[in-house]
């Protein structure tokens, strides 16, 4: 009897030490209809199978916004986040003036996230002024999309006054102009979209141009837009090529992570972007190459290791 209980008392010994050795990491996505959510998802299972000890999981949220604040909290490890809203949070600008995160440090950019202004074929937009009097969804409330689309407008000419302002979700806005509630919407993800895709699918939509004067006065204001090409067909009954603009998409954590988990985290993930081209297109994009192309924020040291260390 008491070599059992000496026996369990060892097992339970072991496996408490084996609890204590797991490195829990949450990561932080956007909607279920965004880019965010899918390659979050590949991301736990690479990190799980190649870093001994690791435990990730993905989580759905309110994307930038919401997932700057949850770093802050420390209720999340790694988020995903625009690079724009990035460099806001840590200067306490915009709209994250006096929510500052002056702890958030960048580990990768990974891929161009567009700025995609999609409208009912039915509604009569064909450019940005044709947005005056309708109703439009700038995004989450606070979110990165709302950001964009608020500057965007501005650069038109237009502020929410001029507009019947919807505050949705991808998935939310996607519902909402099936059903004819909205006239348009603000989407600022990667290209292809699921959200504008199945939208595509069941209705007639336009993606309106973002260019000429427009893109001019927002890029002198703002420099992390650059031009892009959303190519023709890109959804169904986009005939023609698109110009509009776009952010970069990139991953954060906080300068208090381990700098050697974080160089880990990178090795394994660069070491995979099969699995993440796998999960959506944009994992295609993923390159150690243009790894800090676009890095609005101080490096986290265990990020600016392994970059140096690719660069040698």
């Amino acid at each position: 009897m008491k070599k059992a209980i000496a026996s369990l008392l060892v097992l339970l010994a072991m496996a408490s030490l084996a609890f204590g050795q797991q490195k829990f990491i949450t990561i932080a996505t956007g909607g279920t209809a965004g880019t965010y959510f899918p390659l979050g998802g590949a991301l736990a299972e690479i990190w799980n199978k190649n870093i001994k000890g690791v435990n990730a999981n993905a989580t759905s949220t309110g994307a930038s916004a919401a997932n700057l604040a949850m770093l802050k909290n420390g209720e999340v490890d790694v988020i995903f986040v625009q690079n724009d809203a990035a460099y806001y949070a840590l200067n306490d600008l915009e709209i994250y003036k006096g929510k500052a995160v002056p702890e958030v440090r960048g580990m990768a950019c990974l891929y161009n996230e567009t700025v995609q202004l999609v409208a009912l074929a039915d509604s009569g937009i064909r450019t940005i002024a044709d947005l005056k009097g309708k109703r439009v969804s700038v995004g989450a409330a606070g979110s990165g999309v709302e950001l964009n689309a608020r500057q965007v407008l501005a650069a038109a000419g237009l502020g929410y006054g001029d507009i019947k302002v919807q505050y949705l979700s991808f998935a939310e806005s996607a519902s909402n102009l099936k059903d004819g509630n909205i006239d348009a919407a603000f989407n600022t993800a990667g290209a292809p979209t699921a959200a504008i895709q199945d939208l595509g699918a069941s209705k007639k939509i336009v993606v309106v141009p973002i260019d000429g004067a427009v893109a001019k006065a927002l890029m002198a204001k703002y420099a992390f837009y650059t031009p892009e090409k959303l190519p023709a067909n890109t959804y169904i009954g986009q005939g023609a090529d698109v110009m509009t603009v776009s952010v970069k998409s990139m991953l954060a954590v906080s300068a208090k992570m381990d700098a050697q988990l974080v160089y880990d985290m990178l090795k394994a993930m660069y070491a995979n972007t099969e699995r993440l081209a796998a999960s959506h297109k944009k994992g295609a994009d993923v390159t150690i190459a243009t790894g800090t192309d676009g890095m609005s924020i101080p490096l986290h040291p265990g990020a600016e290791r392994f970059f140096k260390e690719f660069k040698k």
